[in-house]
């Protein structure tokens, strides 16, 4: 398929969004302002940081395997929806999935950069297939077992488990703004700091969580402000990576009536474009020098390749890195799961699809 096919793809799954997405231009924070993806980037951002050469080497590994090898960009697998959510919620449309090395088929298959596994998927599956696809070892998690359910993350299991079977990245959720989220803060950044001396990489869930972000019928978990800061907070405690959900709307501080913030928050550095909402998320990230990368959200079945596609638009065109996407891909058949995985990735591989 030649490169204007594929945009002709991209712009027909985008529908009446196409436009709105393919030829938007942002004048909130410029693009040259911004540390963007593209091949070198380890070199241009890292080396001169305070990671090791065994970091590099890893962050190497994960953004040199797979069809977006060497471009800066990122697709990513991840199978801990069966802990996050529930192994039946997750698995039952596809019931394959409950074994793991089948996500580990489907993301090799598929092209993708890495696997972001559990460490009982880890455990069984890394001897086997550590040196063919990286794995990212999720060392927290929200069991969501306990009755009534609350927001807090736990460890799992030590980096060192993690490094002795082969990850070259840990991951890990902080539920900022959560009563919890202190102690997760501490948890996490001691963790970082271990992985970052075996020379891991490190991606946080950098998630927020508080039942008083919902005002007036609004829901404002994914406002771009509230996000923003959660992302800023990720890359103070030194992730590699930051995971976020696209942001859905923005005014949390205002609305919800706490913390700081500034009108130029809201009136220069965003607007209502999607694009420009994911671009502060961004610019939280140090100006794009810690590579943002976006979740795919929960399958909807029909709408499952228009919403990818588009979440995949905005984060590329906003100045993001990527995506991990799950459900989406392993909540259909087999081949269906890898012909998504390979529509998004079609995105960044795009050249005609540029940062915004």
């Amino acid at each position: 398929m030649t490169a204007n096919q594929t945009t002709d793809k991209i712009a027909s799954l985008l529908g009446d969004d196409a436009s709105k997405l393919l030829d938007h231009t942002c004048k909130t924070v410029d693009k040259d302002s911004l540390y963007t993806p593209r091949p070198g980037l380890i070199d241009d951002i890292f080396a001169t940081s305070n990671r090791s050469p065994q970091v590099m080497r890893s962050l190497a590994a994960l953004y040199g395997n797979g069809r977006l090898a060497n471009t800066g960009y990122l697709s990513i697998l991840p199978v801990d929806q069966g802990i996050e959510h529930s192994a039946g919620s997750a698995f039952a449309p596809n019931p394959i999935y409950f074994d793991p090395e089948n996500i580990i088929k489907l993301a090799i298959e598929a092209g993708c950069n890495a696997v972001a596994t559990t460490f009982g998927g880890l455990a069984l599956m890394s001897r086997k297939y550590a040196h063919k696809i990286p794995f990212l070892v999720k060392i927290n998690h929200n069991e969501l077992l306990s009755y009534p359910n609350k927001y807090d993350q736990i460890m799992f299991g030590s980096v060192q488990e993690a490094w002795e079977l082969g990850a070259v990245a840990v991951g890990a959720t902080i539920y900022f703004g959560s009563e919890e989220s202190d102690r997760q803060i501490v948890e996490v950044s001691q963790a970082f700091e271990v992985a970052h001396e075996l020379g891991m990489a490190t991606v946080l869930w950098c998630y927020t969580r508080n039942d008083n972000f919902k005002q007036n019928g609004s829901d404002y978990h994914t406002s771009a402000d509230l996000t923003g800061q959660a992302n800023h907070l990720g890359v103070t405690i030194q992730a590699d990576l930051i995971k976020q959900k696209l942001p859905t709307n923005n005014g949390g501080y205002t609305n919800i009536k706490f913390g700081k913030s500034h009108p130029d928050m809201y009136d220069k550095l965003t607007s209502e474009h999607p694009i420009d909402l994911c671009r502060y998320q961004v610019l939280n990230c140090y100006a794009g020098r810690v590579g943002l990368i976006n979740s795919g959200g929960e399958s909807k079945g029909a709408s499952d390749v228009q919403e990818a596609v588009k979440t995949a638009v905005i984060n590329k065109r906003a100045g993001g890195s990527g995506l991990i996407l799950g459900r989406k891909a392993f909540q259909r058949p087999f081949k269906e799961g890898i012909e998504l995985l390979n529509t998004v990735q079609d995105v960044y591989l795009n050249k005609d699809i540029s940062v915004a």
